[in-house]
């Protein structure tokens, strides 16, 4: 089994160690984060250490990592810490789901989280440190770049590319054969049917709150 320190100290690491446990060859033996944001010596039953001395407590030449952030800042803080951990000589492992349907035969890149119920077409084409949370749909011959974050039941049709740094909200739906630029931040429920525009924000109109009470309506 591959041993791999996980960064991060938060949900998503917590997540991301269930997953690895249960649904993959790796063993998670230690978790670290900046030594200013460490508040104590374990998480989760397993040493806890700063990222500044990590490379000599869990040498690269023996661990992997998985650095486990959110989509903050557009997914940038994530992208530091990944290149940080690639600067120190660590090889990040993925995660991929063994309950999604990945069917495409191409590559996918390091750092990645794929989550259960995924259904991944052929020809689909996934860059580095993109998280797909559950039960997405990524159309046949879909390009997702890298530090990407797709949240649940987004529908990506086929033939879509998703530029980096991007941020797609649950149930956005997205019309075949456009392109999603590069730190577009797409709210939940958008229905996306051309190119969007670089640093762009989509947000769908809001249910609106009825006149009458839900009483006074006869179903």
């Amino acid at each position: 089994m591959a041993r791999l320190v996980i960064f991060g100290a938060g949900d998503i690491a917590r997540l991301a160690h269930y997953y690895f446990t249960h649904d993959s060859e790796h063993e998670v033996v230690a978790f670290t984060v900046d030594e200013e944001y460490r508040q104590g010596d374990e998480f989760l039953n397993l040493p806890l250490v700063a990222f500044e001395g990590v490379a000599a407590s869990h040498p690269p030449q023996e661990h992997k990592m998985f650095v486990a952030l959110s989509y903050a800042r557009m997914n940038k803080l994530r992208a530091e810490k990944y290149y940080l951990a690639k600067e120190r000589g660590y090889e990040l492992a993925s995660y991929i789901s063994s309950r999604c349907s990945f069917l495409t035969d191409q590559p996918t890149g390091d750092n990645c989280f794929i989550l259960e119920d995924n259904t991944i077409q052929p020809f689909v084409k996934i860059g580095n440190d993109v998280t797909l949370w559950s039960g997405n749909h990524i159309g046949h011959d879909a390009v997702i770049e890298d530090h990407c974050f797709l949240a649940s039941h987004i529908v990506v049709s086929g033939y879509v590319r998703i530029r980096s740094n991007c941020f797609i909200g649950v149930n956005a739906t997205l019309r075949n054969s456009i392109t999603i630029a590069p730190e577009t931040l797409i709210g939940a429920g958008a229905i996306i049917m051309k190119d969007t525009v670089e640093q762009g924000v989509y947000l769908p109109e809001r249910s609106k709150l009825f006149a009458k009470k839900s009483s006074e309506i006869e179903l």
